[in-house]
């Protein structure tokens, strides 16, 4: 038995067969007895082949994953378009005399180092983009066909060296219970196709995996692990941890259009956190009451350029309509930290984390913001929709918010544009400043919620991306939740509600302290939903007032 140590990439946990496929790599000669003028025409029809073929893929994985997650295929598509990659080739093969595949694959090798040197996470992940665009064009110059599992008759671990989207997208999933990689990250298209089609996974595993295929294994995406020729005591460990996760589907299933109570019948209302429209699906299938947080970062960061107001609004318009008249509480625009996209051209920053992010972008680009807000409003014909607005540290930021809603608002009614009458709007309690002031921030907007992950880490100074100070980010800190609690009361006393969007409203071990402070929604990720109604039916208010909750 072998026991190997990987990144977890997507939850589950599955037992079977492991098989390593490695990429065929075709032989790439250098010399071409062909003229360069051939070369070249060989090289635009393989990339004109490709294109189509991502096209295609395109339409595939909208069907499967939905457009959010397509929309990589459609970037690899006019990757293969852009001029500087296809200049870049043409003058290898004018240069060197070469043939239209080392061309091919030495500009991939080129443009996926310049990736790779980038500071940002995001950026370097798009390296793999250019090698997988590449080695397309590369196969089809040297007639080697893509990855299949038609052989296959069992189910399988699918053990690859880093997987590309593409081949996660073509591959006969029915056939697969998870994918094992020797690289890969978190942030990694592969790890999102994966999470989003529920395919438990494990990358980051190292390399050797091709000597384990054709074992037995056991994939643990909870923990990231990879168990091979596991001994029967591990194997019976995990065959029962599978027993008891499919007996909890089944119990959650029940759940289903119960009250969110506790035993002694108080209530709290418990939403969704989605990142596209197709999300919604999953918050209705989890009976979530609504959508508490919709972050329309996503539009930006799957978008080449800025995405226009019609965009948008077809966006915010489908997850209104889908919500079928629940409350859709959409956050504007957050980027910068850790999300970011090359068109907005952000400065390198020492601490981005405290720099040129989110609202502030907002107010600073007007226009970005003022197309964001139009598209909103237009939006919120279509149903109960909820503005809410990430960063903010003063009052005064609030009221020229709210001065640009009322201008856009106005703009949209002389256009004779349908607009609602009730938007609620709330802000985003994530710095310590804003609870700090929250009793004067409650007469400006009718909610607060809390992002518990960047107020944890901006009062207790603690990095949540640095792995060396990961000890330190606690949610449950007694400072986080004197804060919580504070900010709560205040919001409270002015008759406005309170909710939690950050990660810990699903964490278990803080539910009881939620309901003691009185919050009035929580909103999580979709498979969340059930667990935590699950949790809290069982919990008895009463007898957990009187002392667990004094030194708060």
């Amino acid at each position: 038995m072998e026991k190997i140590i990987g990144i977890t990439a997507s939850d589950g946990v599955v037992i079977g067969k492991f098989m390593f496929f490695g990429t065929q790599k075709p032989v790439v000669e250098k010399a071409s007895p062909l003229s360069a003028d051939l070369e070249k025409e060989r090289f635009h029809s393989a990339r004109r082949e490709a294109i189509q073929t991502l096209r295609d893929l395109f339409k595939t994985a909208v069907q499967e994953a939905g457009e959010s997650h397509a929309e990589i295929f459609e970037v690899h598509a006019m990757m293969l378009e852009d001029l500087d990659y296809i200049e870049y080739a043409e003058s290898l093969i004018e240069r060197e005399g070469c043939t239209a595949q080392w061309a091919a694959q030495r500009t991939g090798e080129q443009f996926s180092r310049i990736f790779s040197e980038m500071s940002d996470d995001y950026m370097r992940e798009r390296a793999s983009d250019v090698e997988d665009i590449s080695s397309r064009v590369v196969r089809i110059l040297c007639n080697v066909k893509d990855l299949n599992l038609n052989d296959i008759q069992d189910k399988i671990i699918f053990a690859g060296d880093d997987l590309m989207p593409s081949q996660t997208i073509q591959l006969d999933r029915s056939k697969i219970l998870g994918f094992a990689t020797q690289k890969g990250s978190r942030v990694s298209h592969v790890a999102i196709l994966s999470r989003t089609l529920g395919i438990p996974s494990v990358v980051g595993l190292g390399s050797g995996l091709i000597d384990y295929h054709n074992k037995t294994a056991v994939l643990d995406g909870d923990n990231g692990i990879l168990w091979i020729d596991p001994d029967k005591a591990t194997l019976a460990f995990y065959q029962q941890q599978i027993r008891l996760r499919q007996q909890e589907e089944k119990d959650m299933a029940a759940l289903i259009g119960q009250p969110n109570q506790t035993a002694d019948c108080i209530t709290i209302e418990i939403n969704g956190n989605i990142g596209c429209p197709e999300d919604c699906e999953l918050v209705k299938q989890n009976d979530g009451s609504g959508i508490g947080l919709f972050r329309s970062e996503f539009l930006y960061m799957e978008s080449k350029t800025f995405p226009s107001e019609d965009v948008q609004y077809e966006a915010y318009k489908k997850v209104l309509e889908a919500m079928e008249g629940k409350r859709v509480i959409i956050r504007t625009l957050d980027l910068g930290a850790d999300k970011k996209v090359p068109y907005f051209n952000f400065d390198a920053e020492e601490n981005p984390a405290m720099g040129f992010r989110a609202i502030r972008i907002s107010l600073s680009q007007r226009e970005v913001f003022t197309t964001q807000l139009r598209a909103l409003l237009r939006a919120s014909a279509h149903g109960k929709l909820a503005l809410m607005f990430p960063m903010i540290t003063s009052v005064e930021e609030v009221k020229k918010i709210k001065q640009i809603v009322t201008e856009t608002k106005a703009q949209l009614i002389h256009e004779k544009i349908t607009v609602a009458e009730d938007i609620e709007l709330g802000i985003m309690v994530e710095t310590p400043a804003a609870a700090l002031i929250s009793d004067l921030l409650a007469d400006e907007v009718e909610f607060f919620s809390f992002g518990t992950n960047d107020l944890t880490q901006y009062t207790l100074a603690a990095d949540r991306m640095n792995p060396k100070v990961e000890s330190l980010y606690d949610p449950g800190h007694l400072a986080i939740l004197r804060l919580l609690k504070f900010a709560t009361d205040n919001a409270h006393k002015k008759g406005k509600w309170v909710g939690v969007c950050g990660e810990s409203a699903a964490d278990i071990r803080l539910v009881p302290f939620y309901f003691y402070i009185g919050i009035d929604e929580l909103s999580v990720v979709p498979s969340a939903i059930l667990k935590l109604r699950s949790a809290m039916k069982d919990l008895d208010m009463k007898s957990l007032r009187n002392d667990r909750f004094l030194n708060i």
